[in-house]
């Protein structure tokens, strides 16, 4: 899939297109609503860009791939795309698909800026050519951890398929739950049904469940067994990939959708910028954009920066990660080396846990930020 200058932006005549692509997932078992509002926004920025004046005068051209949640199929489009003379690569939502892409961009001494995923190992070691605009998993999922213990939920289950990011959520809750007093339950979705689910937290008393597993199957089967046992009542559930901030997760499970406690990364008031942006937004979905949409914008007002700067020179391009700074949708961005990250990060992005009042689905609550 690619999108021409005049689907992303206005061409201007005479002007040779620079080029960038971008990896998003647009079909299963990706998850597609991530991927159409990441695209939505990076689209979004590209038109602003080039509304702008684009780069020097040239428009900015989006060279689309679906990477359909695929790591050896993101690894190959960022070789391809190499080959087609892109100044840089943006984009993709799944942490193990990112990671891939990463480590082939690395390889090739391709600039990557990396949008939406948070595994903090995004690099097997320091590289010069990744940036990520994105919280490590670590700095969200034990600000989530934080969220269950000051809500009182110190036997907590987790329901995990197996996958290297799961695992990774998995040590995170226990390293920060365990020498507080919390214990973590793990329940393998590999050998469980959704009604096995519910026995497990009937027998082990949990009092908080977190699904650490694929959407809409298994997620969704494993909210209404629960919801529909009258002996887990008070048993909270959690998602804190983020699921239920999309429409799919509200139209799927309607009432039981709501009150499910999932990681945003986004500050309670947007800049103005964001403000502008999340109106934009709104009218291209057909929805409330989540907070993948504004990754998108930023990443593209991120690397349009690094392009006025240096033009379309790979190199000088991954020099100029340490001294950006731009005003993007959610605040000031800025990249700096974090210990244990081997990429240049933004440290940090405002996070908050949310969930849908029950109350009113359609609304979200802040229940905790950091």
């Amino acid at each position: 899939m690619s999108t021409s200058p005049s689907e992303a932006g206005a061409e201007r005549p005479g002007a040779a297109p620079v080029r960038i692509g971008a990896l998003v997932p647009l079909s299963r078992p990706g998850w597609v609503e991530a991927g159409q509002h990441l695209l939505a926004g990076l689209e979004l920025a590209v038109r602003d860009v080039d509304d702008g004046g684009g780069i020097g005068g040239r428009p900015l051209e989006l060279v689309v791939r679906d990477t359909a949640a695929d790591p050896e199929k993101a690894a190959a489009a960022v070789g391809e795309l190499a080959e087609l003379g892109v100044a840089a690569v943006v984009g993709e939502y799944h942490s193990v698909v990112a990671r891939a892409a990463a480590a082939r961009a690395d390889a090739l001494g391709l600039p990557y800026l990396c949008s939406s995923a948070v595994i903090d190992a995004l690099t097997a070691h320091p590289t010069e050519w990744v940036a990520r605009l994105a919280p490590a998993q670590s700095r969200g999922w034990q600000l989530y951890a934080d969220f269950l213990l000051g809500a009182g939920h110190n036997r907590v289950a987790v329901a995990a398929q197996p996958s290297v990011y799961w695992a990774t959520g998995t040590r995170i809750l226990r390293d920060y739950l365990t020498p507080r007093g919390g214990t973590v339950i793990e329940l393998d979705m590999g050998a469980s049904s959704a009604t096995a689910v519910a026995e497990e937290l009937v027998a082990h008393r949990a009092t908080a469940l977190l699904l650490l597993v694929g959407f809409p199957d298994p997620a969704v089967p494993i909210v209404r067994a629960v919801r529909r046992d009258q002996r887990l009542a008070d048993v909270l559930i959690g998602a804190p990939a983020g699921q239920p901030e999309f429409a799919e997760w509200a139209a799927l499970l309607g009432d039981d959708g709501a009150g499910v406690p999932f990681l945003r990364y986004r500050p309670e008031r947007l800049t103005p910028l964001g403000a502008r942006v999340e109106k934009a937004l709104r009218e291209r979905l057909g929805q409330v954009p989540s907070f993948v949409g504004f990754e998108g914008y930023d990443t593209v007002a991120v690397l349009a920066e690094a392009l006025r700067a240096h033009g379309t020179d790979r190199p000088r391009i991954a020099e100029f990660w340490p001294r950006v700074a731009v005003e993007g949708t959610r605040g000031e961005i800025q990249f700096s080396r974090t210990p244990g990250i081997g990429v240049w990060q933004w440290a940090w992005p405002p996070i908050q846990v949310v969930d849908r009042d029950p109350a009113e689905p359609d609304r979200f609550r802040v229940l905790h930020a950091g």
